[in-house]
């Protein structure tokens, strides 16, 4: 392996499998830290996602974000509030909760991809959209919302501290990638 070379190291087998295996449990532990400010909580969870998108492939980060999301699914207490199970995705949040993989996809794709700050944030920002989306939906079907009762509720308080936590995976994720590199080597 070329020294220095972070993009090998990344797609090294021992390398995908540790830290696969150590976002999952970042997300475990991050996930059910949450502000109760309504309906939906705020979470850590796309931050904890975003963060893996940075340390792995968008294909790796969003398998740790599917073996989190497997482990709440059997009732291990990882979701929101120290919550877990089944009940939890078929409850009024769950549509979020699937929104994390299509965000963890296309974020993931474009963080790959570009390597321009404003681009990497654009894709965070169109992956974020796109799991409002697919959570707001879930939510009005569930809770009997209407779409911008929804909206003012599910997704405009929490617009401020996605961008806040996007930014902070952005700075801080390559540059755990670069040390965990130089630990690596």
């Amino acid at each position: 392996m070329a020294q220095g070379n972070t993009q090998t190291l990344r797609t090294t087998n021992t390398y995908a499998m540790a830290v696969t295996a150590l976002m999952t449990a970042v997300t475990c532990i991050l996930a059910p830290l949450s502000i109760p400010i309504g309906p939906v909580p705020i979470s850590l969870t796309n931050f904890a996602i975003y963060l893996s998108l940075y340390l792995l492939d968008w294909k790796k980060g969003t398998i740790s974000y599917i073996l989190y999301l497997l482990l709440g699914l059997v009732g291990l207490p990882v979701f929101s509030g120290f919550t877990g199970g089944i009940g939890k995705l078929a409850g009024p949040t769950g549509g979020y909760i699937i929104g994390f993989i299509p965000m963890a996809i296309i974020a993931g794709i474009v963080i790959n991809k570009f390597s321009q700050r404003w681009i990497q944030i654009l894709g965070m920002i169109v992956g974020t959209a796109i799991c409002y989306a697919f959570g707001t939906a879930w939510f009005c079907i569930q809770a009997g919302y209407t779409v911008s009762a929804a909206l003012a509720v599910c997704v405009i308080p929490f617009i401020p501290a996605d961008l806040i936590k996007m930014v902070i995976a952005m700075i801080i994720g390559p540059e755990i990638r670069k040390r965990l590199g130089a630990v690596a080597q």
